[in-house]
Protein backbone atom coordinates (compact mmCIF):
# COMPACT_ATOMS: atom_id res chain seq x y z
CA UNK A 1 0.00 0.00 0.00
CA UNK A 2 2.95 2.30 0.88
CA UNK A 3 4.15 1.87 -2.65
CA UNK A 4 0.86 2.46 -4.13
CA UNK A 5 0.91 6.05 -1.88
CA UNK A 6 4.13 7.10 -2.95
CA UNK A 7 3.64 6.03 -7.00
CA UNK A 8 0.18 8.10 -6.83
CA UNK A 9 1.89 11.40 -5.08
CA UNK A 10 4.72 11.14 -7.93
CA UNK A 11 2.27 10.86 -10.65
CA UNK A 12 -0.31 13.60 -9.07
CA UNK A 13 2.65 15.80 -8.41
CA UNK A 14 4.02 15.19 -12.17
CA UNK A 15 0.72 15.86 -13.67
CA UNK A 16 0.22 19.20 -11.50
CA UNK A 17 4.06 20.20 -12.79
CA UNK A 18 2.70 19.30 -16.79
CA UNK A 19 -0.44 21.42 -16.13
CA UNK A 20 1.66 24.23 -15.11
CA UNK A 21 4.12 24.10 -17.67
CA UNK A 22 1.76 23.83 -20.28
CA UNK A 23 0.39 26.85 -19.45
CA UNK A 24 2.76 28.96 -18.84
CA UNK A 25 3.91 28.36 -22.48
CA UNK A 26 0.42 29.18 -23.14
CA UNK A 27 -0.67 25.67 -24.40
CA UNK A 28 -4.29 25.89 -23.70
CA UNK A 29 -4.74 28.83 -25.50
CA UNK A 30 -6.28 29.25 -28.97
CA UNK A 31 -7.25 31.64 -31.64
CA UNK A 32 -11.04 31.03 -30.93
CA UNK A 33 -10.64 32.33 -27.26
CA UNK A 34 -12.65 29.61 -25.77
CA UNK A 35 -12.06 25.87 -23.95
CA UNK A 36 -10.12 23.96 -26.62
CA UNK A 37 -9.28 20.35 -27.34
CA UNK A 38 -5.90 20.87 -25.32
CA UNK A 39 -7.50 21.62 -22.16
CA UNK A 40 -9.94 18.49 -23.06
CA UNK A 41 -7.47 16.15 -22.95
CA UNK A 42 -5.02 17.57 -20.17
CA UNK A 43 -8.61 17.13 -18.37
CA UNK A 44 -9.56 14.32 -19.60
CA UNK A 45 -6.61 11.90 -19.53
CA UNK A 46 -5.95 11.38 -15.83
CA UNK A 47 -9.25 10.64 -15.59
CA UNK A 48 -9.20 8.25 -18.06
CA UNK A 49 -5.92 6.30 -16.40
CA UNK A 50 -7.41 6.26 -13.24
CA UNK A 51 -10.33 5.01 -14.41
CA UNK A 52 -8.73 1.90 -16.30
CA UNK A 53 -6.42 0.90 -13.34
CA UNK A 54 -8.85 1.44 -10.99
CA UNK A 55 -11.24 -1.48 -12.81
CA UNK A 56 -7.86 -3.49 -13.86
CA UNK A 57 -5.50 -3.44 -11.15
CA UNK A 58 -7.07 -5.11 -7.57
CA UNK A 59 -4.04 -4.02 -5.59
CA UNK A 60 -4.40 -0.88 -6.60
CA UNK A 61 -8.39 -0.35 -6.53
CA UNK A 62 -8.07 -2.02 -3.12
CA UNK A 63 -5.51 1.17 -2.37
CA UNK A 64 -7.74 3.59 -3.62
CA UNK A 65 -11.01 2.36 -0.85
CA UNK A 66 -8.29 2.25 1.88
CA UNK A 67 -7.95 6.04 1.61
CA UNK A 68 -9.91 8.23 3.94
CA UNK A 69 -13.45 9.38 3.11
CA UNK A 70 -13.27 12.28 5.41
CA UNK A 71 -9.97 13.63 3.80
CA UNK A 72 -11.14 13.04 -0.19
CA UNK A 73 -14.22 15.24 1.33
CA UNK A 74 -12.77 17.23 3.29
CA UNK A 75 -10.69 18.68 0.13
CA UNK A 76 -13.51 19.34 -1.83
CA UNK A 77 -13.70 22.52 0.55
CA UNK A 78 -11.15 24.11 -1.83
CA UNK A 79 -14.04 24.47 -4.15
CA UNK A 80 -14.97 27.37 -2.18
CA UNK A 81 -12.70 29.72 -4.68
CA UNK A 82 -16.01 29.52 -6.81
CA UNK A 83 -16.51 32.92 -6.13
CA UNK A 84 -13.61 34.00 -8.11
CA UNK A 85 -15.94 32.92 -11.04
CA UNK A 86 -18.70 35.39 -9.85
CA UNK A 87 -16.56 38.09 -9.16
CA UNK A 88 -15.01 37.78 -12.96
CA UNK A 89 -18.32 37.75 -14.34
CA UNK A 90 -19.14 40.86 -12.74
CA UNK A 91 -16.06 42.57 -13.87
CA UNK A 92 -16.96 41.24 -17.57
CA UNK A 93 -13.78 38.89 -17.68
CA UNK A 94 -16.14 35.66 -18.20
CA UNK A 95 -18.87 35.16 -19.60
CA UNK A 96 -21.83 34.58 -16.92
CA UNK A 97 -23.39 31.58 -18.74
CA UNK A 98 -20.73 29.66 -17.39
CA UNK A 99 -19.92 31.65 -14.08
CA UNK A 100 -22.86 32.13 -12.18
CA UNK A 101 -23.40 28.25 -12.43
CA UNK A 102 -20.41 27.05 -12.16
CA UNK A 103 -19.10 29.72 -9.62
CA UNK A 104 -21.92 29.02 -7.18
CA UNK A 105 -22.06 25.38 -7.95
CA UNK A 106 -18.70 25.37 -6.17
CA UNK A 107 -19.16 27.40 -3.54
CA UNK A 108 -21.86 24.97 -2.50
CA UNK A 109 -19.97 22.37 -2.39
CA UNK A 110 -17.11 23.80 -1.33
CA UNK A 111 -19.24 25.61 1.70
CA UNK A 112 -20.86 22.19 2.73
CA UNK A 113 -17.53 19.90 2.20
CA UNK A 114 -16.83 19.93 6.17
CA UNK A 115 -20.39 18.94 7.04
CA UNK A 116 -20.32 16.32 4.33
CA UNK A 117 -16.64 14.48 5.59
CA UNK A 118 -17.65 14.70 9.33
CA UNK A 119 -21.43 13.78 9.55
CA UNK A 120 -22.07 11.66 6.34
CA UNK A 121 -19.25 9.85 5.68
CA UNK A 122 -20.31 7.01 7.99
CA UNK A 123 -22.71 3.93 7.32
CA UNK A 124 -25.79 5.54 9.37
CA UNK A 125 -25.54 8.39 6.15
CA UNK A 126 -24.52 6.31 3.59
CA UNK A 127 -27.04 7.39 0.71
CA UNK A 128 -26.91 11.20 1.64
CA UNK A 129 -23.25 10.60 1.82
CA UNK A 130 -23.35 9.54 -1.84
CA UNK A 131 -26.07 11.86 -2.98
CA UNK A 132 -23.72 14.70 -1.94
CA UNK A 133 -20.81 13.48 -3.84
CA UNK A 134 -23.03 12.84 -7.02
CA UNK A 135 -24.19 16.86 -6.74
CA UNK A 136 -20.50 17.77 -6.16
CA UNK A 137 -20.03 15.69 -9.72
CA UNK A 138 -23.01 16.90 -11.56
CA UNK A 139 -21.57 20.80 -10.53
CA UNK A 140 -18.22 19.77 -12.54
CA UNK A 141 -19.69 17.89 -15.11
CA UNK A 142 -21.97 21.51 -15.56
CA UNK A 143 -19.23 23.54 -15.61
CA UNK A 144 -16.96 21.50 -17.84
CA UNK A 145 -20.64 22.05 -20.18
CA UNK A 146 -21.08 24.98 -20.08
CA UNK A 147 -17.03 26.09 -20.33
CA UNK A 148 -16.58 24.57 -23.32
CA UNK A 149 -20.05 25.80 -25.21
CA UNK A 150 -20.01 29.00 -23.54
CA UNK A 151 -18.83 30.64 -26.82
CA UNK A 152 -21.37 28.64 -28.93
CA UNK A 153 -24.45 29.59 -26.51
CA UNK A 154 -23.56 33.10 -25.86
CA UNK A 155 -20.91 34.21 -28.78
CA UNK A 156 -21.19 38.06 -28.17
CA UNK A 157 -20.66 37.51 -24.22
CA UNK A 158 -17.24 37.59 -22.88
CA UNK A 159 -14.64 35.02 -24.27
CA UNK A 160 -13.17 31.88 -22.26
CA UNK A 161 -9.98 32.82 -22.45
CA UNK A 162 -9.34 33.56 -19.27
CA UNK A 163 -9.52 30.36 -18.17
CA UNK A 164 -6.80 28.99 -20.50
CA UNK A 165 -4.40 31.30 -18.86
CA UNK A 166 -1.98 30.99 -15.26
CA UNK A 167 -3.60 30.53 -12.44
CA UNK A 168 -7.00 29.61 -13.45
CA UNK A 169 -5.97 26.93 -16.12
CA UNK A 170 -5.05 24.88 -13.78
CA UNK A 171 -8.74 24.32 -12.94
CA UNK A 172 -10.10 22.44 -15.86
CA UNK A 173 -6.69 20.89 -16.54
CA UNK A 174 -5.79 19.81 -12.94
CA UNK A 175 -8.45 20.71 -10.34
CA UNK A 176 -11.74 19.35 -11.77
CA UNK A 177 -10.37 16.31 -12.78
CA UNK A 178 -8.75 15.79 -9.47
CA UNK A 179 -12.32 16.56 -7.85
CA UNK A 180 -13.86 13.94 -9.81
CA UNK A 181 -11.56 11.46 -9.11
CA UNK A 182 -12.03 11.95 -5.72
CA UNK A 183 -15.98 11.94 -5.78
CA UNK A 184 -15.87 8.67 -7.79
CA UNK A 185 -13.33 7.17 -4.76
CA UNK A 186 -15.46 8.26 -2.36
CA UNK A 187 -19.08 6.34 -3.71
CA UNK A 188 -17.16 3.13 -4.64
CA UNK A 189 -16.18 3.49 -0.84
CA UNK A 190 -19.83 4.27 0.16
CA UNK A 191 -21.16 1.59 -1.86
CA UNK A 192 -18.66 -1.31 0.66
CA UNK A 193 -20.11 0.09 3.53
CA UNK A 194 -23.38 -2.17 3.78
CA UNK A 195 -21.40 -5.01 3.21
CA UNK A 196 -18.61 -3.85 5.86
CA UNK A 197 -21.25 -3.39 8.56
CA UNK A 198 -23.06 -7.02 7.99
CA UNK A 199 -19.54 -9.12 7.98
CA UNK A 200 -17.91 -7.17 10.99
CA UNK A 201 -20.11 -4.75 12.74
CA UNK A 202 -18.88 -1.53 11.76
CA UNK A 203 -19.59 1.51 13.08
CA UNK A 204 -20.03 4.92 11.77
CA UNK A 205 -16.26 5.58 10.82
CA UNK A 206 -16.32 3.68 7.35
CA UNK A 207 -13.06 1.91 6.82
CA UNK A 208 -11.26 3.06 9.74
CA UNK A 209 -9.09 0.10 9.62
CA UNK A 210 -7.85 0.76 6.21
CA UNK A 211 -7.44 4.60 6.14
CA UNK A 212 -4.14 5.74 5.50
Amino acid sequence: MKNYGKLTGWLIAGWFVFALVASALHLFRNDSERIGAAVGIAASVPLLVFLVWFAASKNFREFTLSLDPRVLTLSQAWRIIGFVFVLLEARHVLPAIFALPAGYGDMLIGATATFAAWKLAGTSHRNSFILWQVLGIVDLVTAVSLGTTARLLDPHGPSMVTMTMLPLSLIPTFLVPLFLIFHVVCIAQARTWKSELSRGGQTAKPLAHLAI
